[in-house]
């Protein structure tokens, strides 16, 4: 009874003092769904592990080595430990905290003072032992939002992972892809040495038999050292994209010579919408992450008003005092004490207005990120549709263009053989042909980059609502 109506006109009194905080408004609201303009429909389901559309064993080892050995995740798993210790740091700053305190030392007590004779003016061991009891009763709920906020905090940087998982697995899919690519060059550029070296031996026995000129075979050879050229590029491509899958698995420069041939099917199907779906930013872990955020920071604005209010402590503690060291446990020697503690902010030059403020600047600084994410989620999504589409009709184009310049080769050929035409009229076709072929590949490469990148953009095929819970 004495503690409650000890702590009845300090509840007054912080109730006074709450109506004392200075005024904080936001000033940036998160942006809504329904003003994104996205389309009705929702997104087909996209499996966790959907690069296995591809049908490439290899894929899938080298995305599991990356997953494990990544430094990227490595981090993002440690700051979610981080923010783990946080979480628990908060809640045991809302339980009671037990202590004990021992001193004992050799001193002369003053003889003018409160300390009576036989003591008075001798010196003596003076000692205390005592047991200490403080617990914050959290009157005000300060405690409660600090740890609502390392909740958050935590299931952010958890989301952050997932995020960072999904955008690992992406690019190494997609740097997988750049080799498939690199791969199919230099294979169009053996070809095309193959069949220019022919050409070139061709051209010589015609020279020999006096039906050609030196200046076909040098034309032949311009041809086949261009082919040559492309070949080397090709090869360079496939070391470089080796070396980044290694760099993405958090390997040394031994794991290249562990990646074989590809054996990718580019045009696997995946399910992906024709438009942005409506429940886009429910499947992204970046924007959940972010979310997530502005909870932490809208528990941190409250932590930062919650100051205003006293902060106050029941505190106990039971022990021992005495001078001499007989006298210590003694019974006569024993003290017990218990009671309120209270702290109430009265003048602090401005200090906790200025908390305030940075608070809400934070959960307005959140806001704005989550609104960044959320359009540059948006954006994504629909550059993956619009690209899609633009890709696949230019594959169809490329391939009419691929099929023309070889018609026109053979027919060319024809009139070369029959003494029609000299070898040199073929150099522009063949360059172009196999400048033709190239890009048919590249468009066959950046089609499948392009399925993977609307993949990522509507959240890799994570279930986030059920992390979240």
């Amino acid at each position: 009874m004495k503690i409650g109506t000890a702590l009845a006109p300090i509840t007054v009194a912080g109730l006074l003092a709450g109506c004392a905080i200075p005024a904080s408004k936001t000033v940036v609201e998160p942006v809504s769904a329904t003003a994104l303009g996205l389309a009705p429909d929702a997104a087909p389901v996209i499996a966790a592990d959907w690069w296995r559309s591809f049908g490439d064993p290899q894929l899938d080892r080298l995305v599991r080595d990356s997953v494990a050995g990544s430094p990227s995740l490595d981090a993002a798993l440690a700051r979610v430990a981080q923010a783990q210790a946080v979480l628990s740091t908060r809640r045991a700053d809302n339980g009671p905290d037990v202590t004990l305190d021992a001193q004992e030392q050799l001193a002369r007590l003053s003889g003018r003072y409160t300390i009576p004779p036989p003591y008075a003016g001798s010196t003596r061991f003076v000692g205390s032992t005592a047991a200490n009891l403080s617990w914050n009763l959290d009157l005000f709920g300060r405690q409660k939002a600090a740890i609502e906020g390392a909740r958050a905090s935590v299931r952010a940087a958890s989301l952050d992972v997932a995020a960072a998982r999904m955008a690992l697995s992406g690019a190494v899919v997609q740097t997988y892809i750049d080799l498939e690519r690199a791969e199919a060059q230099a294979g169009i550029a053996q070809r095309t040495i193959a069949t220019r070296q022919n050409s070139l031996k061709l051209v010589n026995v015609r020279i020999r038999n006096n039906l050609a000129s030196k200046l076909d075979a040098q034309a032949a050879t311009t041809l086949l050292a261009q082919a040559r050229q492309a070949l080397l590029r090709a090869q360079a491509a496939q070391v470089l994209a080796k070396n980044a899958l290694a760099a993405l698995a958090g390997r040394g420069a031994d794991y290249p010579a562990t990646i074989g041939l590809t054996a990718l099917r580019l045009d696997a199907a995946l399910p992906l919408p024709k438009t942005v779906p409506a429940d886009l930013l429910a499947r992204r872990a970046d924007i959940a992450a972010a979310q997530a955020r502005i909870e932490a920071a809208a528990a941190g604005r409250q932590v930062a008003r919650k100051a205003f209010y006293p902060n106050v402590n029941l505190a106990a503690l039971a022990g021992f005092q005495a001078v001499g060291l007989g006298n210590l446990f003694s019974l006569d020697a024993g003290t017990v004490g218990v009671g309120p503690a209270i702290h109430l902010p009265i003048f602090d030059n401005g200090r906790l207005k200025a908390d305030l403020a940075g608070a809400t600047a934070a959960l307005d600084l959140a806001t704005a990120d989550y609104n960044d994410r959320v359009i540059g989620a948006v954006r994504e999504a629909g550059d993956a549709v619009a690209r899609i589409g633009a890709l696949d009709a230019d594959r169809q184009r490329q391939r009419e263009v691929v099929r023309g310049y070889a018609e026109t080769g053979r027919l060319n050929a024809i009139r070369v053989s029959s003494g029609l035409d000299s070898r040199l009229d073929l150099v522009d076709n063949d360059v172009r042909t196999l400048a033709a072929e190239q890009a048919d590949a590249d468009l066959a490469a950046d089609a499948a980059q392009q399925r993977v990148q609307l993949v990522l953009a509507l959240g890799g095929g994570y279930d986030f609502q059920g992390m979240t819970r």
